[in-house]
């Protein structure tokens, strides 16, 4: 993708590039509350993701570096034994590659060989495949040496090919960077830049867009807005905000739940020159850095992988018991089976959470939560609210990656601690939505459910929420998930 239709900016009436699936709708209505009409918001994102293709990048210089070892060990044995047919002398060449090999990529895994860096620039990541190689290498050395069996391994071969492998693994990294700029810019990665009132501002390899033409405000107290914007930002890599001093903390909270890497703009910072301050050179311009992705790209593809199956394999267990709830909710009262209700995801996402429905129709947004001898919960209801069943359902959102197995449970619009909205009680309340919203998570199991009474009670769950969210591991998921087999009958669940 090149500068010039990278960085060009997007104002009411231009059209959007198309998503992945080329789909264009409004999450909402395409006014705003004066009548003005407002753009089309792509259902995919402005621009398609990058992740995968990243993934796709640092596999193809994985595979590259062992087919560049592999292959020049290969051709050394066979030049310096001079056959092609003696196998036994072939292997004896090529016992140094099957040694090195592995060592070489568990240290490239972990000094950053293959990372966002090796896409953009040669030179950096070139040094540190050498520096796995050598370390690689000593290695070998060292266990040859306690193994005694530094007389099986042949010294041309190892010292040949081990320097010959550092060219096809120096010209792979060359052309993947030279690959990336002509494709993706030179970031490799989708930046967007929302004016909203502040310095005019204009980066390379970026989109622009005038967050007022759009309708795009920081609006906390209404989910409707903050799902509008959270469609611009998806499959964004970094977004910067240029706004006034007044929204400036608006938006610094909405980026918070965003899971992306997000500045606002500060002049200040630049003209004292604070510590840890983004500076973008070729914009004259510094910006704050508020927010950041909770989780790197090996545990976010850990915890799908974990979701996709325990999710897969629990549909497939449940499925008699899931069949036999549907049919006692239809024959009760032969109203719908399922409950349908719209909460907040991932970066401040609206999605249909689905439960079993436990209550006779009525009140979708969640104002009025369950009480104990709550009139509205049917007989079968009852007993699958105090047993959690009509959660099961939910397994289908996490399917679908609506939903994570374990993370903050995804709250109604309207729920309330005493008399306030969630988010009014606390300005933290938006950081929850950094991750998925989880079919359990950390605070069901200590207890912490039911019907919030007080603002304590939202309190109490949104700090174990950003406790989980501080400390992810698969180890903590899986405790979790058996935990909560503890909890699902509870003195609160009605």
């Amino acid at each position: 993708m090149d500068d010039t239709a990278h960085s060009r900016d997007f104002t009411a009436g231009s059209s959007f590039p198309e998503g992945e699936g080329g789909e264009l709708a409004p999450p909402v209505p395409a006014n705003d509350s004066s009548g003005r009409v407002l753009p089309l918001v792509p259902t995919h994102g402005l621009l398609p993701s990058l992740e995968r293709k990243r993934l796709q990048a640092y596999l193809a210089l994985l595979a590259g570096d062992v087919i560049s070892i592999l292959a020049t060990f290969f051709a050394v044995s066979v030049l310096y034994f001079n056959t092609l047919d003696n196998w036994s002398l072939l292997e004896r060449g090529m016992v140094s590659a099957y040694i090195i090999l592995p060592l070489y990529l568990t240290i490239a895994l972990y000094n950053g060989t293959y990372s966002r860096r090796a896409l953009t620039d040669w030179q950096a990541t070139s040094l540190r495949a050498l520096v796995a190689l050598v370390l690689s290498a000593a290695l070998l050395n060292l266990l040859a040496f306690f193994a005694k069996s530094n007389a099986e391994l042949s010294r041309m071969v190892f010292a040949v090919g081990l320097a010959s492998a550092i060219v096809p693994i120096l010209l792979s990294r060359i052309a993947m960077v030279r690959f990336v700029r002509r494709r993706w810019g030179g970031t490799a990665q989708n930046r967007l830049v929302l004016l909203a009132g502040g310095p005019p501002l204009t980066l390379a390899h970026a989109l622009h867009i005038d967050a007022g033409e759009h309708g795009l405000v920081p609006d906390l107290d209404d989910p409707q807005a903050l799902d509008r914007l959270s469609r611009y930002l998806r499959n964004m890599d970094q977004v910067i905000v240029s706004c006034p001093a007044e929204t400036r903390a608006a938006w610094a909270q909405v980026l918070k739940g965003t899971s992306i890497h997000g500045e606002v703009t500060h002049q200040l910072v630049r003209e004292i020159g604070a510590i840890g301050v983004v500076h973008h050179e070729e914009a004259g311009i510094s910006a704050l850095k508020v927010s950041a992705g909770q989780m790197g790209i090996r545990a976010r593809v850990a915890k799908r992988l974990f979701d996709l199956v325990v999710s897969g394999l629990g549909l497939v267990l449940l499925s008699p018991l899931l069949l036999v709830t549907a049919l006692l909710i239809k024959l009760e009262d032969g109203g719908p089976v399922l409950f349908v209700q719209q909460r907040m995801g991932r970066g401040n996402r609206l999605f249909d959470i689905l439960k079993f429905r436990s209550m006779r129709e009525g009140d979708a947004t969640g104002a009025q939560s369950a009480a104990k001898d709550d009139a509205r919960v049917t007989r079968v209801g009852r007993l699958i609210r105090r047993t959690s069943i009509d959660e099961l359902p939910q397994l289908i959102n996490v399917l679908k990656g609506e939903m994570s197995m374990v993370g903050p449970r995804p709250h109604a619009l309207g729920s309330k601690a005493g008399q306030k909205l969630f988010w009014q009680v606390d300005d933290t309340y938006w950081q929850r939505h950094g991750l998925r919203p989880g079919l359990t998570g950390l605070a069901q199991v200590r207890g912490l459910r039911g019907a919030t009474d007080c603002e304590a009670d939202l309190t109490s769950r949104l700090l174990a929420d950003l406790e989980y969210m501080q400390g992810w591991s698969l180890w903590r998921d899986i405790a979790i998930l058996a935990r909560t087999l503890q909890v699902l009958r509870h003195e609160r669940a009605f």
